[in-house]
């Protein structure tokens, strides 16, 4: 595998967390209200080797060969999730099927597919809601579908808010989202008043305390701390990034000035991320990608804010 690849794509401290067979079966039994029985078999298949959109899935994996779960985690709100997991699953298929046996007459069956998002942002969410993939589709008013006959194609995620004092059945149930939930609760409730890099470093100082995580804080802290500041970076800025300023009520005729100062707004934020990005390791090649800014435009932006005194987050 490009050696970029590894580099620029590593796993979350969720997928870290929760790419157990014993975990994931507390986590699903937990998630679907059942008992998953002991000698279920839980085969992780997680495509740790390939991207989409700029990212790897955080955990994919069977039961007993009949059910294929994704589940991903989110900070922020992501609504084109429905087509990100719709092209994984056509992977996900392509690497657990005997590809050769698609071409025979009898029909192949196939393990029924579940889709899972767990949400623990900031911003306000419901418990629970349903992303469907027939959503995104253009003009689907003006097809003319047989009657009855439903849509040709459908995928719908289920997704479920983890923060704390949200769906109190399911984390009563799971010991492990639980204390991920606590976990990041806890940074954003110390990011009201510390950095982004502080506030980790608080609250994986409060969980260790406090018995949450704690072998798992302990021995992963910094790497922790690492991968979460860019998870949660990436997500910002796609926040920023893909955020539809005319659907959010922006004419197309407002004056040229204010949108050039929102992008030079945006601008700032993504030097800001890349500068922090930098500092923790991260390669130029991967920081370019994520901020959309040229390795010659980070190494020149970045030595005039620094002579400008340009603070990190």
């Amino acid at each position: 595998m490009d050696s970029n690849v590894n580099r620029k794509h590593k796993s979350s401290v969720f997928s870290t967390l929760f790419s157990n067979p014993e975990v994931l079966r507390e986590v699903y039994s937990a998630i679907e209200g059942v008992d998953i029985p002991p000698d279920a078999i839980i085969d992780i298949n997680t495509l740790s080797d390939a991207i989409y959109m700029n990212q790897i899935n955080d955990i994919s994996f069977t039961i007993n060969d009949r059910i294929v779960v994704l589940i991903e985690h989110q900070s922020t709100i992501n609504n084109n999730v429905p087509v990100r997991l719709l092209m994984y699953i056509g992977r996900v298929y392509e690497k657990i099927l005997e590809q050769d046996n698609l071409y025979q007459r009898k029909l192949v069956k196939i393990p029924t597919p579940e889709f899972i998002v767990l949400y623990n942002g900031k911003e306000p969410y419901p418990e629970y809601n349903q992303l469907k993939l027939s959503d995104a589709f253009k003009d689907i008013e003006d097809l003319k579908l047989i009657k009855g006959s439903g849509l040709p194609l459908e995928l719908v995620v289920h997704v479920y808010n983890i923060n704390h004092g949200c769906n109190p059945q399911i984390l009563a149930k799971s010991k492990m989202l639980d204390s991920y939930s606590i976990f990041i609760s806890m940074i954003w409730e110390y990011n009201k008043e510390l950095s982004l890099d502080e506030s980790m470093k608080a609250a994986i100082k409060y969980c260790i305390e406090n018995g949450i995580l704690g072998d798992f804080l302990r021995i992963h802290g910094s790497e922790v701390i690492n991968m979460l500041f860019e998870e949660i970076s990436v997500e910002r800025l796609g926040a920023i990034r893909y955020k539809e300023g005319r659907e959010d009520g922006i004419e197309e005729g407002i004056e040229k000035g204010r949108e050039e100062g929102r992008e030079e707004g945006r601008e700032e934020e993504r030097l800001v991320i890349a500068r922090n990005l930098l500092a923790k390791g991260s390669a130029l090649e991967f920081v370019s990608g994520i901020t959309g800014l040229s390795v010659e435009e980070i190494k020149s932006r970045l030595t005039q804010t620094t002579s400008s005194g340009m603070k990190s987050e």
